[in-house]
């Protein structure tokens, strides 16, 4: 049984992609949440730093994990 989806993908590749792309974009649209919150609580440079640290922490873990996975070959 082919398990061909679209484009010649299959479901996994389909789900791989899906996943990467658009966690992608939800991670930069929670960036500008993060960002236009700072700016309407007038945070300035200092307090900026610190809402993109405190809040982006999670971020960080996704991004390293791909990082990881890839140097180590085991994506």
């Amino acid at each position: 049984m082919n398990d061909v989806l679209i484009f010649g993908l299959t479901m996994a590749e389909f789900e791989d992609i899906s996943l990467k792309v658009c966690l992608g974009a939800l991670i930069l649209y929670m960036m500008f949440i993060i960002w236009n919150l700072g700016k309407e609580s007038k945070a300035g440079k200092y307090g900026m730093m610190w809402m993109f640290i405190g809040l982006g922490v999670g971020f960080v873990g996704f991004v390293a994990k791909g990082v990881i996975q890839k140097l180590l070959g085991i994506e």
